[in-house]
């Protein structure tokens, strides 16, 4: 679904991307772990359309998307949940959500929309209950499920997350992993970048490590949560003697 080949991007003169490539399959919950600085946001940036690569091919669903508008990059089926969430404040929760599926309303897809509604819902009750709430007065567990909400609102094959534990607590972030690991369920492809490499190699199918900008080591989650060095850098040193 997803293929890049030697992507490198970057921000004015400083080259944060070199020569990335990595592929996700249809169906599939791919990691990318790594530490703060490592490039992971500027990869999804980069997928996303958000920034421009200088060079490389990203290839989605069959269309070359490198240098197309993020909003055209939206209306192929390709989401972005943010880091830090970056809900809409002043804005309720339903029209959070209503502004997500703003390439549903230009196929004047009324039905499809309120379907989706209901869907978004469902996942995550408490949306629900807070509908007509400011997003501003949400807390951030709350917040998080509204931007993956809001998200799933352009109804994506493809959804990719840039750090959706950052910020909570322990058993929200369960919650919100267990979303993810749903999404999978009801046949999307999703790309998660993720501090907490724990959580997103505990549901992921495979996954990258990032280091400086390159990929260093790849393999199946379980391989990585295997690998010593994965271990050693960022599971913990008391991970492997816990996991015996």
């Amino acid at each position: 679904m997803l293929k890049i080949r030697n992507l490198d991007s970057g921000y004015g003169k400083l080259r944060v991307l070199k020569n990335v490539s990595l592929h996700v399959n249809p169906g599939e919950i791919v990691g990318i772990i790594g530490t703060n600085g490592a490039g992971k946001t500027t990869l999804l940036h980069s997928i996303s359309g958000v920034m421009r690569p200088w060079a490389g091919d990203i290839v989605f669903d069959n269309n070359a998307i490198l240098g197309i508008p993020a909003h055209k990059i939206v209306a192929l089926g390709c989401a972005l949940v943010p880091e830090g969430r970056q809900v809409f404040a002043p804005m309720t929760v339903e029209e959070n959500l209503l502004l997500g599926a703003y390439t549903q309303f230009r196929r004047k897809a009324g039905a499809a929309i309120h379907d989706e509604l209901q869907r978004i819902y469902a996942m995550f009750p408490i949306l629900q209950q807070r509908s007509r709430q400011f997003a501003g007065t949400l807390s951030g567990g709350e917040q998080q499920m509204l931007a993956i909400g809001r998200a799933l609102m352009s109804k994506p094959a493809f959804i990719m997350l840039d750090e959706p534990s950052m910020g909570l607590a322990p058993l929200v972030v369960k919650e919100i992993f267990r979303a993810i690991s749903s999404l999978r369920d009801s046949g999307r492809t999703v790309l998660i970048v993720e501090q907490n490499s724990k959580a997103v190699l505990g549901i992921a199918d495979r996954g990258y490590v990032m280091e400086t900008g390159s990929i260093v080591i790849e393999g199946t989650a379980q391989e990585l949560l295997n690998n010593t060095d994965v271990q050693r850098a960022y599971l913990g040193k008391d991970y492997q003697r816990i996991n015996e």
